[in-house]
């Protein structure tokens, strides 16, 4: 019987073997399948690709449009099939995604499949409704795909960051900052540590509350913008029904009433004359739970800017929603067909357009002022308004009047905000407000960013990079110093021993070890830290201003690393293979294609760090963005020696004497047999530990003067595991 079993399914939250992304690794095993490539089994491709006629777009290793195709044709195994499936999947539930692979581990049947994801259980989800899919194709049994999707959309829906918090994320991620999701709702953090900034949709950790709080009493907001002398409509909070309608008469014109925290227009109506019309707001309004405010009406088209850091950056209009009648259907088949039927609208945040529903008390009551339900069958040509308040989906951001923006930044400020969207009501925005009796009806705090970025009409705008902008200066990345150190001999050694000179330079330090979790001198968790799991709680404590890692191959194969980037990368050796067959790791070249991951991580302005000892080591250096510094016993090792007549820098071993060295130029540092820690452990071995950790120093800009009194202040029992570093004397 043909089947496909999942031996293990790994989430891979950050940098690994496979890509810098995170990603869902399965191990599969095909069974019999191994003798039945896509080509052998009847009618399975044409059922595939009729289910899945998206599959065409998959390039695969031809690198064209319809290559995959191509391969299931000439014939390709399950799990290479699995993997595009799954892919595809997620891209129909709209989590998109391109990056995907399949290779075999060297036991006959057995494959490893890794896909992008961007939520562990929405690939989940789509990685097993892929198997169901693929083994119904073979198999000849009916699959409802459609199905499938909907309920991945769902899960999207319900468990991906939304439009708002991701275009923020999307922009921060084009500037190289990094990100970290903080709960499974928008809450997310941007940058590391103590240089980090916290973002909650449209939100931001400099979003005062008592600014949210203003905003959400629209009575007070007004009455805050009058005495600031921005144009608002007069009004005033009523208490019922007849108040409200007292309240119309006072101000002698249309009024508008509506919720006193309304948003998004739910509960209010507008130009409003006669006392049953006033008196049936109210009910819709007071429905929505708050107080109820009955204002002038102002003549015009809603508009809606958005304010950023005291400057606008996007204006949006709304317009009205009317159907025109044809003489046999009902004002509510008329919407379903002139209205609903628009594909920009929807039920979720992705449509920049909301469906219209007959049975909304806002479009009922418009319905009512004009005769009308429903059910009423219009004459043909008539024009009934439904919707007074309609979507606010076209730009016209370039049509602002520089006294209209400007009205808009001074509310925003008033209010307290740094983020707003700003509401007001104008015939034309090109004019300022007082010329055409135009106002600022709300000031919105967290206001949504989909209108903007997916307008109905005209240009989208790059509203997250102007979030991102405000939230850090050009030259910001949210970046700490970041060391990982990788290999096998040594690692825990080293880690402390820079953690130690970071300390030593100023530097607020966390160190994730495997003698445990520490922050500058205080162990926090003496357990085994070094885990990308356990990393993660340095990077999100806003203390920490640099941060090391010890990274074990097993770390990199089991999650990946903590962090995205980092400034320095140490890779100390490639052995150990033996330990790491339940991996499928065998050979030391795939143990290589392991550990290279935290060369391949280094930034631009970064330094690998590597022993020039280990020629699968001193290989990685190619692979680095950044700058290249070799450390060695011996002088005269030859990747050492290649180096430094390139000009390269390298810390090595002359006799006794620890070496800084930047092409020609030399500068001994300190004699290593004087040092304390060298009464401990083996002495090659502590001797590269040395070498490493001052190559890592000297990397992140530390003195040679600093690098020197870290390593002979550093006594030996301040380095056993569990013990605590202690600051040298002052004297």
């Amino acid at each position: 019987m043909r089947d496909i079993k999942f031996l293990r399914v790994q989430y891979l939250q950050g940098p690994n073997l496979w890509t810098y992304r995170a990603v869902l690794e399965a191990w599969v095993d095909i069974g019999e399948l191994e003798e039945s490539p896509s080509n052998t089994i009847p009618g399975f491709v044409d059922r595939l690709v009729a289910w899945l006629p998206s599959l065409h777009a998959h390039h695969c290793s031809v690198g064209a449009p319809g290559g995959f195709i191509q391969r299931l044709r000439d014939g390709t195994w399950p799990a290479h099939i699995l993997e595009h499936v799954t892919i595809e999947l997620q891209n129909l539930a709209g989590m998109q995604t391109r990056f995907g692979k399949a290779r075999e581990t060297g036991v006959r049947g057995v494959y490893k499949l890794v896909v992008r994801s961007r939520n562990e259980k929405v690939s989940r989800a789509a990685l097993e409704a892929a198997r169901e899919l693929v083994l119904a194709a073979m198999d000849d049994r009916a699959y409802d795909v459609a199905a499938t999707v909907v309920r991945l959309r769902e899960m999207v829906d319900s468990l991906c960051l939304g439009p708002s918090t991701a275009c923020i994320v999307d922009a921060a991620t084009e500037r190289g900052i990094p990100n970290l999701r903080l709960t499974e709702g928008n809450l997310v953090q941007l940058g590391y540590g103590a240089r980090q900034r916290r973002i909650w949709t449209a939100e931001t950790d400099s979003t005062s509350a008592i600014a949210e709080s203003i905003s959400s009493d629209k009575d007070l907001t007004k009455r805050l913008l009058q005495s600031c002398g921005v144009p608002v409509p007069e009004g005033r909070v009523v208490s019922d029904p007849a108040d409200a309608w007292d309240a119309a008469q006072d101000i002698d014109g249309p009024v508008v009433v509506k919720p006193s925290d309304a948003n998004h227009g739910r509960g209010v109506s507008i130009e409003l004359s006669r006392r049953e019309d006033v008196e049936a707001a109210f009910a819709v309004a007071d429905a929505e739970g708050s107080e109820v405010i009955v204002e002038r009406f102002i003549r015009g088209l809603e508009h809606r800017l958005l304010v950023v850091g005291g400057r606008m950056v996007a204006a949006v209009r709304g317009d009205t929603a009317s159907v025109t009648g044809d003489g046999r259907s009902s004002i509510a088949e008329l919407v379903a067909t002139q209205i609903n039927s628009d594909p920009r609208r929807g039920e979720d945040e992705i449509y920049p357009l909301d469906v219209v529903r007959v049975d909304d008390p806002a479009v009922r009551l418009e319905l009512e002022r004009q005769g009308c339900t429903g059910h009423t069958v219009p004459a043909a040509g008539r024009v009934v308004r439904v919707l007074r308040n309609g979507n606010l989906a076209i730009d016209v951001t370039d049509r602002v009047h520089p006294e209209v923006a400007a009205a808009a930044t001074l509310a925003a400020r008033v209010v307290g905000l740094d983020i707003a969207g700003i509401d007001l009501v104008a015939e034309d925005v090109s004019r300022p407000l007082e010329a055409q009796g135009g106002a600022i009806v709300e000031v919105n705090a967290g206001p949504g960013l989909l209108m903007h970025l997916k307008p109905a009409e005209g240009q989208p705008r790059p509203v997250g990079r102007a979030i991102v902008d405000h939230l850090f200066a050009p030259e910001e990345t949210g970046r700490i110093p970041v060391v990982g150190v990788a290999g096998r001999h040594g690692t825990t050694l080293i880690s402390r021993l820079v953690a130690w000179l970071l300390q030593l330079s100023g530097h607020h330090v966390g160190l994730a070890c495997a003698d445990g979790l520490f922050l500058d001198r205080r162990a926090v968790d003496r357990r085994p830290a070094n885990t990308a799991k356990a990393g993660r709680r340095l990077l999100i404590n806003r203390m920490v201003d640099a941060a090391v890692f010890e990274n074990g191959a097993e770390v990199i194969l089991d999650e990946g690393l903590a962090y995205d980037r980092c400034a320095v990368g140490v890779v100390t050796d490639v052995s150990g293979v033996d330990s790491l067959a339940r991996w499928y790791i065998r050979e030391p070249e795939q143990l290589y294609n392991v550990l290279r991951t935290q060369v391949d991580v280094v930034l631009e302005g970064g330094a690998a760090v590597l022993n020039a000892d280990d020629p699968l080591v001193a290989r990685m250096a190619p692979l680095c963005d950044g700058e290249v510094i070799f450390y060695g016993l011996d002088a005269e090792l030859p990747a050492v020696a290649e180096h430094r007549a390139q000009g390269g820098r390298a810390v090595f071993l002359r006799g006794t004497q620890v070496v800084l060295a930047r092409g020609a130029d030399e500068t001994v540092l300190v004699s290593l047999h004087t040092l304390p820690l060298m009464q401990q452990g083996p002495a090659g071995m502590q001797g590269e530990a040395v070498l490493a950790a001052v190559a890592a120093g000297w990397a992140l800009g530390l003195e040679p003067a600093l690098l020197r009194t870290g390593i002979e202040t550093c006594e030996p029992q301040a380095l056993l595991p569990g013990s605590t570093l202690k600051a040298p004397h002052a004297g």
